[in-house]
Parts: structure tokens; sequence; C-alpha cells
């Protein structure tokens, strides 16, 4: 006899009561309020699905934005055969790969999810690149909880997916009226949900959660290719199955008790096995390859100063030419961040994110997810508002790389709204993130393919202030290395510096020569990993050691090199220059001399710290 959703519906729900009450642990209500629209997507022919290779291209995809329903997620991909269903036990267990919210530990998860509002976005990042990119038909599908979509970013999402018209792009609301702590901001008001939808231009279609007809209609119906996402609105009940939970406040993360598992599961009647319940599979197709440029050179004009924003420009479209697999996103600053240089050259590898940073990281997981590298681009400080998603994409060994431009005080006059003080705190906090800060133009150009060649997050900073040029176009930046640019057997101070205190330190290098003082300078490019070798040698070597960085005080440059040092015995002094005042407006050279970290307050500092080692 087949097994229809129905009856795979009641097992999914046997198995979720069964293994959140095993972990003691979980949240079986709402995963029981989907289980009905996510039986149907499985097994009545809607979800496409090679299941012994998901990898694929041409896979559909699934995002369960509302990633606490994780124990319906396991349990359908279970029924699929794709794993045994005795491994459901081990929910939430140490060493488990069923982990509390979706992780890439289990191996058909998609992206990381849990901190609620991201899925859309990941989503839409996942069908710009089926659309535009490999120009594939798979459909990718979002279940989102109507509690998340209280989140700014999920429309920021909508309104970029009706912007490239996805009509791949499939999301499933799961309207179940309560929350965490208490019903939801609509409740079971469908119409406003709708009414927000239709008006960022999506297609809608209202259903009844619970029933299976009118479920299999809305698939049907959004497969239909029109030119615009759609939004299933679904009406359901938390604890659906369960008569003393269903719809009961006070519920949600709360597992059975193994008194009242059985009352539960006897409520779900006869449970049929329904091990390798198959999935439709979609055609064997493959993306489209695009064309790779033979002219792989570029010019850097060393007649006038460069910024390193500007390089950055440079050295992106010189990466474009030699992987396709490269795209460029940016929140409305390409102008100024110089990512339009990479939008000129390559149009249809360019997309435009408008000011909604967080929407264009969580794309940038979902086009990594396709094997894309999505290089992002905005103001640095702007990245701030971003940094959950950022921080989330650790969990998805996502392979992005952030370009962070107009840092610091040295942006001048427009003032401490638009200076980023606070970025390489932020970036070096998540696990196993690069930080890299060129200094002239040659070395951006080198970190941005460097950046491309690791796979991980990877961090730039950039600068807006026009610099000097100090390499050749044959020096090589391997992240984790530095450069010492001044050395002398008579050094007595060793001086840190990257972007335009390098520059500065340099400055000061040459007025302290005047008064036959020597001082070791070292260009910090890679801030994250740090070349510890030259950092001992240093230590070993001179007296004491200065870092000089445009940024505050904690988590940065100064920071990093206090750590690195950190196991080394006899500690010689270490003296952090940062921004340590609230800034203002003025013109780049004013504050940094109001920050003192100009090349006077270097050499000043230099002579204080001699006198006292």
């Amino acid at each position: 006899m087949k097994n229809t959703p129905e009856k795979i519906a009641k097992w999914i729900r046997y198995q979720i009561l069964v293994s959140t009450t095993e972990a003691g642990s979980g949240h079986p209500t709402t995963s029981l309020s989907a289980t009905d629209l996510m039986s149907v997507l499985f097994f009545d022919g809607f979800f496409k699905f090679f299941i012994d290779n998901p990898k694929h291209a041409n896979n559909d995809r699934l995002i369960f934005s509302k990633g606490h329903g994780s124990p319906l997620y396991y349990a359908l991909w279970s029924a699929t055969g794709a794993f045994e269903k005795s491994e459901l036990l081990t929910l939430r267990k140490l060493g488990s790969r069923l982990e509390g919210h979706p992780t890439s530990a289990f191996p058909y998860t998609e992206a990381a999810t849990g901190s609620l509002g991201q899925g859309l976005s990941i989503g839409f990042g996942i069908a710009l690149s089926g659309k535009y990119l490999d120009k594939l038909p798979y459909k990718t599908y979002v279940l989102l909880g109507d509690g998340e979509m209280a989140e700014g970013q999920v429309w920021e999402a909508a309104e970029l997916a009706a912007k490239y018209k996805l009509d791949n792009l499939i999301a499933i609301c799961d309207i179940n009226r309560l929350g965490q702590s208490g019903p939801t901001i609509h409740e079971w008001d469908v119409a406003s949900y709708e009414n927000k939808f239709t008006s960022f231009g999506w297609n809608t279609i209202v259903i009844d959660g619970h029933n299976f007809e009118e479920i299999k209609q809305a698939y049907t119906k959004a497969l239909e290719n029109n030119d615009k996402p759609t939004a299933i609105l679904a009406k359901t009940k938390k604890g659906k199955g369960v008569s003393f939970i269903e719809d009961k406040p006070g519920w949600h993360g709360k597992p059975l008790s193994k008194d009242e598992l059985p009352k539960a599961l006897e409520e779900l009647g006869e449970i049929i096995d329904v091990i390798d319940s198959k999935l439709a599979t979609p055609n064997d197709t493959k993306p489209q390859n695009l064309p790779v440029q033979t002219d792989e050179n570029y010019e850097i004009n060393r007649s006038k100063p460069l910024a390193t924003r500007k390089a950055y420009g440079i050295g992106l479209v010189a990466l474009g030419k030699k992987n396709n697999n490269v795209v460029a996103l940016d929140a409305e600053t390409r102008n100024s961040t110089f990512s339009e240089s990479f939008m000129k050259a390559f149009p249809d590898r360019f997309f435009e994110m408008y000011i909604a940073e967080q929407n264009m990281v969580g794309a940038a997981i979902g086009l990594s997810t396709r094997n894309k590298i999505p290089f992002v681009s905005t103001f640095a400080a702007f990245l701030t508002r971003a940094f959950d998603q950022i921080r989330m994409s650790q969990y998805s060994h996502a392979n992005i790389k952030i370009c962070g431009s107009h840092c610091g005080v040295s942006i001048g006059e427009d003032g401490s709204s638009q200076m980023g003080l606070e970025d390489i705190s932020m970036i070096a906090s998540v696990l196993d993130s690069v930080i890299l800060y060129p200094s002239d133009a040659t070395a951006t150009v080198k970190l941005v393919e460097e950046a491309a060649n690791h796979t991980g997050l990877v961090y730039i900073r950039t600068t807006r202030k026009d610099s000097n040029h100090l390499y050749p176009d044959t020096e090589n930046f391997p992240i984790g290395g530095s450069k010492t640019l001044k050395t002398s057997s008579n050094d007595q101070v060793t001086v840190i510096g990257a972007g335009v205190t390098l520059h500065e330190t340099l400055k000061a290098y040459e007025l302290l020569q005047k008064d036959t003082i020597s001082i070791r300078v070292i260009d910090l490019y890679s801030v994250k990993p740090i070349d510890i070798e030259t950092l001992e040698k240093a230590h070993a070597e001179t007296n004491a050691i200065i870092t000089v960085e445009d940024h505050y005080p904690h988590g940065g440059m100064g920071s990093a090199v206090n750590d690195a040092l950190s196991s080394v015995k006899n500690r010689k002094p270490l003296y952090q220059m940062s921004v340590s005042k609230l800034p203002k407006s003025g013109t780049p050279d004013e504050l940094l001399a109001f920050e003192e970290i100009d090349a006077s307050a270097i050499a000043k500092k230099v002579k204080e710290v001699i006198t006292c080692v």
C-alpha cells in the first residue's frame, strides 16, 4: 500500500514526540504545526531531490528558517531513508549530527538556522544563483514561523526577491498563532500577512495548513512561473495532533514528560512504518559554464597615491577574470567601495542589495551554498547591523568575503556615524575568521585574490584616504604574514601599523631618523591569523613594541599583538595607540592628530618609551 502524506505525517508526529521526550528538551509543538505542510511538500511529488547526492546542482533546496522546528526537519529526512530512524533518538545529545537547531553537521542542511528571521535571505541567495547564475530550474523552499516575521530582515528579503523576480522562491509561512512567551503580533489574522507580502510584490496563497488537499493545491499553484515569488500562508495549530497541548500557551520549547508521552501517542492512533518513502527526483541538469576571460592583467597607476578602496575594485575585476564563481554584492555604496568596477566588468555577476545589509550577508551565505564566492561590500560602520548574520555564517561554514570600507577617523568630514571603528573586534570574535588590512594598492589587489583562495569568512579592511605605493607588483602577501619595512641592528622600538597608520609610522620613522633614533616598522597586513614569528623576533630584538591603529582600543590590532605575545617569557613593554576619544568631523589629518595616532604623536610616543625602557 502506498505511503500517503497523511500516513507519513502521522509517523513524523510520532518521531517528533518520541525524540524530544528522549532528549528532554526541544520544540515539539512548533514542529507539529508544520508537519502536514512539510509532509505534502516532500511526499506528494513536489520536492525533487537526489537523496544519495545532497550536493547535486539541480536538487530543490529547503531552508528551515524556524530552526527550532528541527525535530520535524530530521524526521522528514529520516522518512526518506536518508538515515536510520534510530538516530532520531540522539537528538540534541553531545556528538549527534542532530543538533538543537540545524547546522552543517547534518549533511542535508543548506545553512545553519536558529537565529530567527535569516532563512528567507539565505533562500533568496540560493534562488538568485539558480535563476541568474547557474540557470537551473530547481526551486527554493523556506519554512518560516509567524513569530520571526516580525524581524525586519524578512521584509528586506521579501522586497529584493520581488525586485529580482524570483519565481523559483517559495516561502511557506507556518502561522500557528503562538510564539515563545505569548501570542504573535498578528495571531491568526492571516490577512495581515497576506497584505504585507502582496504589497512587496509576491503572489500569496492562503490555506488551512492541516487540510491536505488545500496544501497540495497551494504547491501546485506556487510552481506556476510568473516572475513573482510566492508565499503560502498557512493557518495552523501549534501542537497539532495532541489535544492537551494543541493551541495551548506555555508549551514552546517544552517536551512531553515520559508520563505524558503515552497519552499523546495514543491520540495519534496506529503508526505505519514509512521509512524509504521516496522523493521525486529532478532532471540531471548541470549548471551553465560561464566563460573565463584570458586577460588577467590589471594596471595600477603609480604616478599618484591611490586609496585601498579603489584598489579593491581593481583587484575584484582581476579576480573576476580568473574565476567565474566570483560574484559581488553591495549595499548601494558601490561608487564608494568601488565594487562598481566589478559591476561594469561583469554585470551578470553583480547584485545590488540596496541599503539592507542583513539581507545582503544572508544572501551571500545562500550564494556560497551554491559554490559561488560572494564578495560583500559596504561601509565598515554599517556591517555592525549585520553582525548576527556574520556570526551565524560560521555555523554554515560559509565561504564568504566581506570588504568594509571607510574605516577609522581618517575618513574625515563625514563624521563619527560613518567611521568603522569596531569592525576588527567584531570580525575577530568569529571563530576561524580571517582579517586582512592592506596598506597600499598592490597589497589590496593581492589580498583580494588571497581571500578568494581561502575557504571561509575573510574580512578585508579598506580606507577612504589615498595612500602612497609601498610595494612592487611582484610582492606576495600570504594570509598570516606581515612585512618588515624598516629594520636595522640599532632598532630601539618596534612600531606596528596597518592601513593609514602604517603610512603615519613611516613618516614618524623619517622624523626620528633626524634625531638618530632607529625604529623597526612592521606592516601587519594580516591581523588574523597573525605573524607570531615576526612579532616574537621583534620582541627579542627591540626594547618595546608600539601598535598604532585607526580603531577603538578593545579587540583591535593592539589586542591581537598582545594576545600573540602572551606566552613570551620576560615580556617587554607593549604600548597601544588607538582611537581613544569620541571622534568628530574634521579633515583626515586633523582627526589623526586629534586622536594622537599621526606621525607626530607616534614620534613623540617613541621618545617617551625610550626614556622608560
